[in-house]
């Protein structure tokens, strides 16, 4: 597997947990003494998939378009 091909797979893995995320919303809670903060959960994941889109542009590299122009 190629780095690009892992990029996608995590960008993908991301991309589902926060449409689960915002499609069913939960509140916070805690639970013997672990609070489970959902808002910050979602903000790790957005800012996280944010940073692998960067990264996936990055590594594609530069590209330039050749056109070519006729003149009369």
């Amino acid at each position: 597997m190629s780095a690009e091909t892992d990029l996608d797979q995590a960008i993908a893995n991301i991309s589902s947990a926060i449409k689960e995320i915002t499609a069913s919303p939960k509140p916070n809670y805690t639970v013997d003494g672990q609070t489970v903060a959902w808002g910050d959960y979602l903000d790790t994941l957005t800012t996280k998939l944010a940073s692998l889109i960067k990264t996936k542009q990055l590594i594609g590299g530069p590209y330039q378009r050749m056109t070519r122009m006729k003149f009369r």
